[in-house]
């Protein structure tokens, strides 16, 4: 029985295991596929094909040889998915591309053909496409590749007229140029579509800003494209960053973003450990290797990875080069933490009436901001730990929060999840207040609250004075053994969050950053706007719990 597109084609050759795929790809073709069965999207298979066909019959290869292209099933998926998926208004869904993917994988060419099909075939007239790069030189890359490739078909050459700054298609008064850095004069922009190559190498603020100003710039288009292709990197904080983790959290289930389209190429474990303790290092693993090199033994031989898996295992330094070029695991790393279902599935209906007299733990969370600060207690009842968590907010900051945060902060205070305290800053007085109700009101007593180091002291003195057993929580990297045991906790459905959908999303804005070299991680928010204050007030609670187990674990677990 013959496939109804690529796409499916793909998507059961990569289920039934037929094509070695990683956990990312399965996931956006299943969200993809699953999308059509329930008409969330359309598919137009001309639109699609009318791709395909162009980039098989037009488009040459510019490097090496000079021969039509013959896109490989998951470049036709991707081509498929891009021009093919529409909404009821045969409009493309999707406006954020970003493709990771292992070197040597063809993606400066696939880049290129995908400029070729949009410069001769898009209807829109006027188009405004830009190879985007840091310098000049970088982001001639693929515009010299997309020349190449026009130069190779006669057909196409006699239309395009090569200009000083740019390659004019005379019939639909478009061009392609070449552009580097500088945001204030990208302003003027009005991109049909814009490659940034190479992005992982892209810096911190500048490559952030540039994105940002050309991603806004795409509005004035009916269906524009912003198409990101790159490798691993060794950059911290960079928009490559900034995508990967809305990408994983996207692909999770934690977000609700329409536009973004992320394919993710790279290796599912650098390492896994068996069931006696012996660590495998799966970065070795041929079949490992072309979940981030599809094109494995088409543009490149598995000799190749072979040399160079030799290579890597003379040194660390060289080591750390292979995952990043050729597996995708970026060094320092970020990605979304914990998926949507897990979270969600941990939400239950309990108060803290029903913990009367109980021992906990806690934690406290001072938002640096002081925006918005979070106060938790865990408390463990039949072998299951629960999660109450205060928020407190200024009175006064509460709408420009939530026009900025896209949180309905004035939901959660009708909701008493939420204490306005003081105008403009939290009057910490009011998270001191919550605790001595909790033990005065309902006789639940916290035997260690955690807090950050960064806390004001005059809360954590007035705190120790009250009675409370105060402890200075080390965050980053220090929190890795806390957050693996939360993880497990969680997983198996031992972790429960009391009513509370604020706490939840805080949750779902964690992402972990790891460290390759030390085999460690720090919690870190998945992008700029979101809060995790009250994920971080729960692990405070967990770290001192953890610690001072053998000391009084026995009345934690509030079995008498």
């Amino acid at each position: 029985m013959p496939y109804k597109n690529y796409i499916y084609e793909y998507h059961a050759k990569i289920t039934s295991g037929e094509i070695v795929a990683g956990k990312w790809i399965k996931a956006i073709y299943k969200i993809i596929v699953d999308g059509l069965e329930k008409q969330e999207y359309f598919f137009n298979a001309k639109a699609a094909n009318k791709a395909i066909k162009f980039i098989e019959n037009f488009c040459h290869h510019s490097k090496g040889r000079n021969d039509l292209i013959k896109l490989e099933l998951w470049q036709k998926a991707i081509v498929s998915v891009i021009f093919g998926i529409q909404d009821a208004e045969k409009t493309r869904i999707f406006r954020e591309i970003f493709i990771v993917i292992g070197r040597k994988n063809g993606k400066s060419l696939f880049a290129s053909a995908i400029i070729a099909y949009m410069v001769y075939l898009e209807p829109e007239y006027g188009q405004e496409i830009y190879c985007l790069a840091p310098k000049l030189d970088q982001a001639t890359l693929v515009y010299d590749g997309f020349y190449k490739m026009v130069q190779a078909e006669d057909e196409l050459n006699e239309l395009a007229k090569k200009r000083r700054s740019d390659i004019y298609y005379e019939e639909t008064n478009s061009f392609v140029k070449p552009i580097a850095f500088n945001a204030k004069k990208s302003d003027g922009f009005n991109p049909q579509l814009v490659v940034c190559d190479e992005m992982a190498a892209w810096s911190g603020d500048a490559g952030l800003k540039q994105y940002e100003v050309m991603k806004s710039a795409l509005g004035a288009r009916r269906q524009p494209m912003i198409l990101s292709i790159s490798t691993a990197g060794y950059i911290n904080d960079s928009i490559y960053d900034e995508l990967m983790k809305r990408s994983t959290s996207f692909l999770k289930g934690n977000s609700k973003e329409r536009r973004l389209l992320p394919f993710l190429y790279m290796i599912d474990d650098v390492e896994i450990q068996d069931g006696d303790g012996n660590i495998i290092e799966k970065w070795k693993d041929i079949e490992e290797l072309k979940k981030a090199n599809p094109n494995m033994g088409v543009s490149v031989p598995e000799s190749f990875f072979m040399d160079e898996l030799a290579v890597a295992e003379t040194s660390l330094s060289k080591k750390a080069e292979f995952l990043t070029k050729y597996c995708n695991i970026k060094q320092n790393s970020a990605i979304a933490w914990l998926e949507y279902m897990t979270v969600d599935g941990a939400g239950v209906e309990k108060t803290l009436e029903d913990f009367r007299d109980c021992y906990a733990v806690g934690g406290i969370d001072l938002s640096q901001t002081t925006d918005l600060t979070a106060a938790s207690v865990v408390i463990e009842k039949g072998g299951v730990l629960y999660a109450f968590t205060q928020f407190f907010m200024p009175r006064g900051r509460v709408e420009t929060l939530q026009a900025t945060d896209g949180v309905p902060y004035d939901i959660f205070v009708k909701k008493g999840l939420i204490t306005l305290s003081g105008e403009n800053y939290v009057d910490y007085h009011d998270v001191y207040a919550w605790f001595i109700m909790l033990l005065e009101v309902y006789g639940i007593r916290p035997l260690k609250i955690g807090y950050d180091r960064y806390s004001a002291q005059y809360l954590i003195t007035d705190m120790a004075n009250y009675g409370f057993h105060m402890d200075d929580v080390f965050q980053g990297e220090n929190l890795t053994p806390v957050i693996r045991e939360f993880e497990g906790i969680i997983k198996d459905g031992n972790f429960k969050i009391a009513d509370n959908n604020l706490l939840k999303t805080h949750f779902l804005n964690v992402a972990l950053k790891h460290n390759m070299e030390t085999r460690k991680f720090r919690p870190i928010k998945i992008e700029q706007r979101a809060h995790i204050d009250g994920f971080v007030s729960v692990i405070d609670a967990m770290t001192v719990r953890q610690k001072y187990w053998e000391e009084c674990g026995e009345l934690l677990k509030n079995a008498a």
